[in-house]
């Protein structure tokens, strides 16, 4: 058996790589300043101990509360892209567990999963110009909101987390978040934003759409004070259980051969001069 001090390499003299998060000796593993058997196993849950790893610090009863409804809210939406892609590599390669969850992930971008980034970033970026003055009723955020979405649509660009292909008269995770939010104390400005262009937008746009799931959550976690470049990072982490579920049924009950096949059983060749 190797001797785990002579197989631990030693750094060089003076050289140091610092970190707040974890470190390990032969006999000890801590993470963010605690030890991890003695006072986070058993004792921190997952989504906790997530959020305390990207803030460096531990978040209250309230904020967890909000942060885990967000996580749930954003695991699994049924045979999206980023499902098919998991179970079709799975298909290919049964051998590659990974990489079946790798191409799930990959899969999240700007028309699936990216909007919760799209929209917190978006929301906040309107508040940093507006300033730290906030509205103090909803005229004045409906007010700001109408400002933000003009610009936007004058732009040519479109305001990220309003519609969505399936829940087309509302997205049902959008006003349970909204309450849970103001229940913990934590409908901030960037949900009251949101809120507000889900009330102004179709002066502009000429129709209602919905304000979606992901877009909520993204608003929801902005307020938390999460930074808004790595919001991407918590939808992929939720959507990470979701695939893993989705692997585990492709394993129960396999769909990706029948996928497969369908497509390219019906492929017809199209004879490129044809256009």
């Amino acid at each position: 058996m190797t001797d785990p001090d002579r197989a631990r390499p030693t750094a060089p003299a003076g050289l140091e790589f610092p970190t707040s998060l974890g470190t390990s000796t032969a006999d000890e593993i801590r993470l963010l300043g605690q030890d991890l058997t003695e006072d986070l196993m058993g004792k921190v849950g997952f989504g906790e101990l997530a959020f305390w790893l990207v803030t460096l610090r531990r978040p209250t009863p309230s904020e967890t509360r909000v942060f885990e409804a967000v996580l749930v809210a954003l695991a699994d939406h049924g045979f999206t892209p980023t499902a098919i892609a998991a179970r079709l590599t799975y298909l290919s390669a049964p051998d590659s567990l990974q990489g079946a969850l790798a191409a799930g992930l990959l899969g999240g971008g700007s028309r699936f999963l990216g909007v919760t980034e799209d929209c917190g970033t978006f929301l906040h970026e309107v508040l940093e110009r507006h300033g730290d003055d906030h509205p103090e009723n909803d005229a004045g955020w409906d007010a700001l909101a109408l400002d933000a979405v003009t610009a936007t649509r004058a732009a040519g660009r479109y305001v990220p987390g309003l519609g969505h292909p399936v829940h087309k008269q509302g997205d049902p995770r959008t006003p349970v978040l909204l309450r849970i939010a103001e229940e913990e104390g934590l409908r901030g400005p960037h949900l009251r934003l949101f809120e507000a262009i889900g009330r102004v937008h179709g002066q502009v746009l000429g129709r209602q759409l919905p304000l979606n799931g992901a877009g909520v959550c993204g608003a929801a976690l902005a307020d938390l004070g999460l930074p808004v470049e790595l919001l991407r990072g918590f939808a992929l982490l939720a959507r990470a259980a979701g695939l893993l579920g989705q692997l585990a049924e492709e394993r129960r009950r396999p769909i990706g051969m029948q996928t497969y096949l369908t497509v390219d059983r019906n492929a017809v060749y199209v004879d490129p001069a044809d256009g």
